[in-house]
C-alpha cells in the first residue's frame, strides 16, 4: 500500500518570497529553498497510508481560524549536537500563530494522530546545513534585522512532501481558507 509524507503549512505571499530569495547567499554549501520550498510547517505528520491521508483531509476541512496578519523578524538557526543544521526566518507575532497551531493539532487527533511533542517556533526553513556548510556567523549578522512588511496568511495548506537526492518537493494536496 502506498504511503503518504504529510505536513500542514502556511504559505507567504510572493514578495515575502522573493525577500527571503533575495538573502540567501554566504553559507558555503548550505542547500537553499527555493520558492516552491518556502512555508510555515504548523505541523508535520509525516507517512500515513492513503485512507488515513483521506481522513487527514477531511478534519482540516472542518478547521475554523482566522487568517493571520504575521511579518518576518530576524533570522536563526536550529542547531543539533552543537551543529547548526537549519537556517530560518523567523515569523511573529507568535500568539495567533500558536492558537492556528493548537487548532489544526486539535483537529488531527480527531483522526488519531498524537498532538506535536515539539516546542512550536514559527519559522520558514530558508537552509539546510550538512557538515561542510558554514560558517553561518557572518550570515546571521548581516541579515539578524530581516523584516518584512505585514503581510496574511489567509489559507492552510496540507502538502505531501516527496523525498528525493536533491532535497524534498512538496505538492499540495488541498488548501482550507482561513476567515477574513
Amino acid at each position: 500500500m502506498s504511503t503518504h509524507r504529510l505536513f500542514v503549512a502556511l504559505r507567504p505571499p510572493r514578495p515575502i518570497r522573493a525577500m527571503l530569495l533575495a538573502a540567501m547567499h554566504g553559507v558555503s554549501a548550505a542547500r537553499w529553498q527555493d520558492d516552491d520550498q518556502l512555508h510555515l510547517t504548523l505541523r508535520f505528520i509525516g507517512e500515513v497510508d492513503h485512507h488515513r491521508a483521506e481522513d487527514i483531509a477531511a478534519a482540516l476541512g472542518g478547521l475554523h481560524a482566522s487568517a493571520v496578519t504575521a511579518r518576518i523578524a530576524g533570522v536563526g538557526l536550529f542547531e543539533r549536537q552543537g551543529r547548526a543544521h537549519t537556517l530560518w526566518a523567523g515569523v511573529e507575532p507568535h500568539a495567533p500563530l500558536a492558537a492556528l497551531h493548537r487548532k489544526v493539532d486539535q483537529r488531527l487527533a480527531r483522526v488519531g494522530l498524537a498532538p506535536e511533542p515539539r516546542a512550536f517556533v514559527p519559522h520558514i526553513t530558508i537552509a539546510r546545513l550538512n557538515r561542510a556548510a558554514g560558517p553561518v556567523a557572518a550570515f546571521l549578522a548581516q541579515h539578524g534585522d530581516l523584516a518584512s512588511p505585514a503581510f496574511a496568511f489567509d489559507h492552510v495548506v496540507l502538502y505531501e512532501s516527496e523525498l528525493g537526492h536533491d532535497g524534498s518537493r512538496y505538492h499540495p494536496v488541498a488548501r482550507y481558507s482561513l476567515e477574513p
